[in-house]
């Protein structure tokens, strides 16, 4: 049934925007809820590594969608405190973009661990609130999937905002959900988004769509993510390198959906190290 769903909604996930937010929210929906049955995002031991670095964070207001303001999560080296908003460079940057349960902690953690890195770092709200059970993530996400274009303004005016504080390149990574707004953010940002990672997020594959997208991209998923099917991501990395995209698909045999998630039950520690440090690699190659 959850292989089903997922086959169901990868091939919708080729047809133009309108007729996918119109048709493909059931369906994936469905998966998700199938592939998340019985968990909660809770926290674990995983989730307390420090970030290499000394970091500060804030929340900010970077978009406007419908009249209303959007509020992120922003996090920096402490070095590189108090240089936004001067009009000099403030290094690369990234937009992170949460799972179906939102703008938790652990996005927060994540975030942060990046900044560590060296990155200013925006964690984006896609949906307004967090979840913290199945059935109200399937709820926010089928909430979100329904007006793409919003979202599409959403990321769009993420990536303008980092640019705005002086990046010198920006990066998108985004996990689940926020797998598949990380590619759209590639979209939405064209040609001042200069990297996309996607963790185990649904494939585009449609070219008209993808025409869009200026940046290299690193797909990383799980062998054993029954709702993400596997020939599905083979036909985007087809679609990108048909359309002249650099594409890296790494697949972890393995692997099961969410398994870069500390606060989830499918967590992998190994595969989550081993595309952590593909990730940094991928971003270093991109943006530094």
């Amino acid at each position: 049934m959850r292989t089903t769903a997922a086959l169901t909604f990868a091939s919708l996930l080729s047809l133009p925007v309108a007729t996918l937010a119109a048709q493909s929210q059931p369906d994936y929906a469905s998966a998700m809820l199938h592939v998340h049955a019985g968990e909660t995002p809770a926290a674990s031991p995983a989730t307390q590594i420090a970030p290499r670095l000394q970091v500060v964070t804030e929340t900010v207001t970077y978009a406007t969608v419908n009249g209303k303001p959007v509020k992120g999560f922003l996090a920096k080296p402490a070095a590189r405190a108090g240089r936004a908003g001067q009009g000099g460079r403030s290094g690369p940057a990234l937009l992170v973009v949460h799972e179906w349960w939102g703008l938790n902690d652990n996005i927060r953690d994540i975030a942060k661990r990046y900044a560590g890195e060296g990155y200013t770092v925006l964690a984006v709200d896609l949906f307004g609130r967090v979840a913290t059970t199945p059935d109200v993530a399937m709820g926010l996400y089928q909430a979100a999937m329904k007006n793409i274009p919003a979202g599409e303004q959403n990321v769009g005016q993420a990536v303008a905002y980092l640019k705005k504080q002086g990046a010198s390149s920006i990066g998108t990574v985004g996990y689940c959900f926020g797998g598949h707004w990380s590619l759209r953010a590639g979209l939405a940002g064209g040609p001042n988004v200069n990297a996309v990672v996607v963790y185990y997020g649904a494939p585009i594959t449609d070219p008209a769509q993808l025409s869009r997208l200026k940046a290299p991209v690193l797909g990383l998923y799980g062998g054993k993510d029954e709702s993400i099917p596997l020939d599905s991501v083979r036909a985007m990395e087809r679609a990108l390198k048909q359309a002249g995209r650099k594409v890296d698909v790494t697949v972890f045999p393995t692997a099961n959906h969410a398994f870069a998630n500390p606060s989830g039950q499918s967590y992998d520690a190994a595969a989550a190290e081993s595309a952590w440090t593909k990730s940094l690699a991928f971003l270093k190659a991109n943006l530094k």
